[in-house]
Parts: structure tokens; C-alpha cells; sequence
């Protein structure tokens, strides 16, 4: 979750330390120019993941894809952008080009937290206190209850009484209770990929949403797809704009795969698909905005992977991730995504330590996101190679705030997590809630390599 913009600021300054003001570009002191930051490290379009540290060679994908449209000829979109932990080159051997950070000046989008709590993982969690529950007052039952509905006769039966039908505004006719809505908790199984997102312990509703599904490639190879959006709560609509963008996204990978379309390229698209769906909410009646005049656009983040029988490609804009867990537990884990947040930004411009970061208020201010007031879109990609097989983890920062390093997210997942993903995705819902479930938690698991078309979870 996230939070309107704000000014982006170093506490002191990198030089001789003196104490700094919002906003400010140079040191009062010494005259240091606060802008200037050293480039991050250079990504790779695909590296060879076999627990090891990452060679200097380069790993070529031996699937023969066909050429994919708006990218450099070797089926790569343009420009690539991998995990800044597993650096490498191009399948040329040469340097990818580097971009350099946003300057700690720039505003970002501070997210939302519930409390200003530290956790063992050096996360703060910085919204607003809320109430721990949203009751809802319902009436006295009636004096004579009717009867159950009968089998086939069609509508819901109430969750409390089990006796009454549920009417078209979501409360039970007999004794009025609210009945839970449909979003505050969604499973979804789709072959071998399954996904679960829960409210949470401390939000009204849920903002986070999903898209999973299984599709074949040209050669009838397996291939899954996993999307996960997190609302913006600070923004008009976060709800939905991370089922617009979720939706969208899914709908443009299942439907690009089956063409021919390189993974990577479908996911740099399947980017570009969700930003336009999230940009369409903006559109309002003028008669809205002179109602609400200081409601600004909906906005989420997203991140997505797609799975095939030899290649791993993650995207994503903002501080969702996703995790790599071999599934020999002995092989170091990873993380393949770089957060788009204000504590990754003053971490990678070397300004500030990770603990240092991570521990300031403003951590979670994140700098990307889709929406029609987002800066600059620039959707990320990469792609993987892993030689063995293993379990890719796709969240929101819901549960990685939980399990934030690779091996803590290890170990709260199943040990038979390929085989059972619905199951343990479950399992890792209620690591985050035993944990505080401070926001809404979604996660979504996928199996490597895909297996064949028709398996599921045992």
C-alpha cells in the first residue's frame, strides 16, 4: 500500500553530515551537490540461476523464439532491466546500458503503513493507526425466523444464521448480518499456478487483486502466467485499479504466449496493457471532479512472472516482488525484483546503508507505479535460466514485510510447495496474518518448470 507523494530528502548530508532541509539540492555546509549519485549496478536479460554466484559469461535462451515486435531483433524489449543482484551482460557478451537513479530530490509516493512499528527484518510499517476490526451493526433478528431456503431454489444462504437469503445489498434478510464480500478473500487454481489474497487484520477492504492462468506455447510447450497488483491506498479507486491493471495484464500475456510472442516481450506489453486500464479510470465526469476537486488518479503497482518449460521472466513497476526457492532447500534462494522505493533508491546511490534505509520513515515511499499521475512509466524485466527446479513466489509487500530476505521467505514456505501451491500459498496468507496482517496480503506460486498441460496440485 502506498501514500501520496512527497518530497524525497537525505537527513544528512553524504559529505560532512550536516543536517539537511526537504527539498534541498546542495549542502549549506560544504556545497555538496545532493543530486549527484553513482550509477546502479548493470542488469542482465537472462542469467543462469544454479545457486552459485552469477558468471561473468552470458546465458543464451536455446528456445528458438520467433522475433518479437519493438525489441532489439533478439527477441529482448528495449530497454532491459533486470534484479540488481544477479548482474550480468547481454547475450552479445557486452555491458547492458545503465540508467541512472532518480536523484534524492525527486518526489515519491510515500506508501501507507499501519503503525510505526520495526520488525526483525528492519521494515517499518507506517500508516496510520487503524481499528483492529470494521463492525457492522445489525439488527435484532426477526421474531420468527423464516426458513432455510431450499435446495436449487437459487441465492445465497447467510454466513451467521445459515437460515436466511441474502438480498442484492449483501445483508442476510432473517437476522441482517453483513455477509463478507467477495474480495475480502480470493483462491484461485489454475493447473499448476494458485493464488490467494486476503484482506488482511487492519484494513477495511482489500485493495490488492490478481490474475493467474496456463496457456501452451506455439510448440505446445506449458507456460504459466501469474499477476499481483497492490492498490495505491492513498489514491482515488485503489481497488480498482489493481483489478483493472491485474485483469489486463493477465488477458494480454494468455493472449500474446499462444502467438509466439517472446515471454519477455509479452510481459513488457502485458505492462503497457495494464497502465492504459489503470489510466482509463481517470477519466471521470466533470460533474465528479467538481464534487471531489482534490481526488487524484487511481494508481497501483504490479508484478508478474511467466513460467515455461526453461525460462523464468518477472516484471514489474514499484515494491512488489517476486522470489526465487530451488526446491532443494540446500540451494540458496533469491529475490529477482528491485524495489521502485525511496529506501532501494538511497541504498543503490550508496547514501545510505540498507539497515539505515529500511529504518527510516519514509522507506516505503515508492518512486514507480501505474496511474495516470505517475511520473514516468518504466516497466522492468528480466529473465532467468534456473537449472533446477524450484517454486517461484510472486507477493505484495503484505507478506514480504513478514518474510522480507530470500531465505526468510523459504522458510515459511512448504517444503511441497511445487506440488501442493494452493496449499501453501495458503500457508504463507497465514504467515503474514499470525505476523499482524498489517495490510492486505496476496501471493501467487508457480511451479518451475511449468509441468505439463492438465497438472495441478495433488
Amino acid at each position: 500500500m502506498s501514500q501520496m507523494p512527497q518530497q524525497a530528502a537525505v537527513s544528512k548530508c553524504p559529505s560532512c553530515e550536516e543536517p539537511l532541509e526537504p527539498g534541498d539540492r546542495f549542502c549549506g555546509a560544504c556545497g555538496y551537490d545532493l543530486s549527484v549519485v553513482p550509477a546502479p549496478p548493470e542488469d542482465s536479460p537472462t542469467v543462469v540461476m544454479n545457486g552459485a554466484a552469477p558468471g561473468p559469461g552470458p546465458a543464451r535462451d536455446e528456445v528458438d523464439w520467433p522475433t518479437a515486435r519493438n525489441s532489439d531483433g533478439q527477441g529482448r524489449p528495449a530497454p532491459v532491466h533486470a534484479a540488481a543482484e544477479l548482474p550480468g551482460t547481454d547475450s552479445g557478451g557486452s555491458p547492458l546500458p545503465s540508467q541512472e537513479p532518480s536523484a534524492p530530490g525527486e518526489p515519491a509516493r510515500e506508501p501507507g503503513r499501519e503503525s510505526a512499528q520495526e520488525h526483525s527484518s528492519g521494515v517499518r510499517l507506517d500508516r496510520p493507526a487503524e481499528p483492529d476490526e470494521y463492525p457492522l451493526q445489525a439488527p435484532a433478528p426477526r421474531s420468527a425466523p423464516e426458513p432455510a431456503p431450499a435446495a436449487g431454489a437459487g441465492g445465497k444462504v447467510c454466513v451467521a444464521c445459515r437460515a436466511g437469503r441474502v438480498d442484492r445489498d449483501g445483508y442476510c434478510e432473517n437476522c441482517g448480518h453483513a455477509q463478507p464480500r467477495e474480495r475480502d478473500h480470493m483462491e484461485q487454481e489454475s493447473g499448476p499456478v494458485a493464488a490467494v489474497s486476503d484482506r488482511g487484520l487492519r484494513h477495511h477492504r482489500n485493495e490488492d487483486a490478481f490474475s493467474v492462468g496456463c496457456t501452451a506455447l506455439p510448440d505446445g510447450a506449458p507456460a504459466t502466467v501469474a499477476i499481483v497488483c497492490d492498490g495505491v491506498s492513498s489514491a482515488t479507486r485503489p481497488d480498482d485499479a489493481s483489478l483493472a491493471a491485474s485483469r489486463a495484464a493477465g488477458e494480454s500475456l494468455l493472449g500474446a504466449l499462444p502467438r509466439g510472442t517472446h515471454p519477455q516481450q509479452a510481459m513488457h506489453d502485458a505492462i503497457l496493457a495494464a497502465s492504459h486500464a489503470v489510466n482509463a479510470l481517470a477519466a471521470e465526469p466533470a460533474t465528479a471532479r467538481e464534487q471531489a476537486p482534490h481526488q487524484n488518479a487511481p494508481a497501483c503497482t504490479l508484478v508478474g512472472a511467466v513460467v515455461t518449460g526453461g525460462l523464468l521472466v518477472v516484471g514489474w513497476v514499484g515494491d512488489s516482488r517476486v522470489y526465487w526457492v530451488p526446491a532443494d532447500r540446500a540451494t540458496p534462494p533469491a529475490r529477482l525484483t528491485e524495489d521502485d522505493s525511496w529506501a532501494a533508491q538511497m541504498v543503490a546511490a550508496g547514501l545510505m546503508s540498507e539497515a539505515e534505509a529500511y529504518a527510516d520513515e519514509r522507506a516505503h515511499a515508492i518512486t514507480g507505479w501505474l496511474g495516470a499521475d505517475a511520473y514516468e512509466l518504466e516497466p522492468h524485466t528480466a529473465s532467468f535460466k534456473p537449472d533446477r527446479p524450484g517454486v517461484v513466489v510472486v507477493c505484495t509487500d503484505g507478506l514480504w514485510n513478514y518474510a522480507e530476505s530470500a531465505q526468510e521467505m523459504a522458510e515459511a514456505m512448504p517444503l511441497d510447495a511445487a506440488v501442493r501451491p494452493l496449499h501453501s500459498a495458503r500457508v504463507l496468507v497465514g504467515h503474514a496474518l499470525d505476523g499482524g496482517g498489517h495490510d492486505n496480503v496476496t501471493v501467487a506460486l508457480l511451479p518451475f518448470p511449468a509441468p505439463p498441460q492438465g497438472a495441478g496440485s495433488a
